[in-house]
């Protein structure tokens, strides 16, 4: 089995499930013996965490909002992602570009041409990165997306915990959110796995670990 890093992100809406299977899968590549970097956006990062609790709970316009999750990107890309893929770590995020696109673009209805453009500013491959990526950007090989209809996420998170700016938005904003990431998933098609989230746990789980098995990654057991 390859020991070259490789960088996996999960997406999802809120109440989507994606959380449970990401200790999962780590747990599974490290039973095979792979080091597993696990980490999340925004976050991954002291700063970035404190940018996090920024985005989640207090009050800004959608620019504001784009730049910070990009500042945070930035800093989980240079101090954790970017090492760790050179280490040969497994790098599983709870999130990644994607969620930008799909929340702040999809959702907030910000201008699509402003995130490319932070895109391609924060997500640049250094010059001495040991795995590149396409169209010289930093994306992970492998992006699972855990698809649900709104109104059963929305089912799931009912009294779950107090929920911050994104989790209190209604379904219609949700539904936008979701539109945004079947977009993404369109237009690069072979780095999404698409997983059928209304489905049980241990079911949506055979799919996520079957998907792994075919690439090589992981063993049948």
């Amino acid at each position: 089995m390859t020991k070259t890093g490789l960088f996996i992100s999960f997406e999802g809406i809120d109440g989507a499930g994606k959380s449970t299977h990401i200790d999962g899968l780590a747990a599974a590549f490290k039973a095979q013996g792979r080091q597993v970097t696990l980490t999340r956006e925004p976050g991954g990062t002291p700063l970035a965490e404190k940018l996090r609790e920024m985005v989640l709970h207090d009050a800004m316009d959608s620019l504001t909002e784009a730049l910070l999750i990009f500042a945070a990107r930035r800093d989980h890309l240079h101090h954790v992602i970017e090492p760790a893929l050179a280490r040969g770590d497994v790098v599983l995020c709870d999130r990644f570009t994607d969620a930008t696109f799909a929340y702040q673009g999809s959702g907030r209805g910000f201008d699509l041409g402003v995130l490319q453009q932070l895109e391609q500013w924060v997500q640049a491959i250094p010059a001495d990165a040991v795995s590149p990526s396409s169209n010289g950007l930093r994306q992970p090989d492998v992006t699972v997306w855990f698809e649900l209809d709104p109104a059963i996420a929305a089912v799931r998170l009912a009294g779950a915990r107090v929920p911050d700016r994104f989790e209190a938005q209604p379904v219609e904003f949700f539904q936008k959110v979701s539109d945004g990431y079947a977009a993404r998933a369109q237009a690069d098609a072979q780095r999404f796995v698409r997983l059928d989230a209304a489905q049980t746990r241990e079911a949506v789980w055979q799919q996520l670990h079957q998907n792994f098995v075919q690439r090589g990654w992981l063993s049948e057991t």
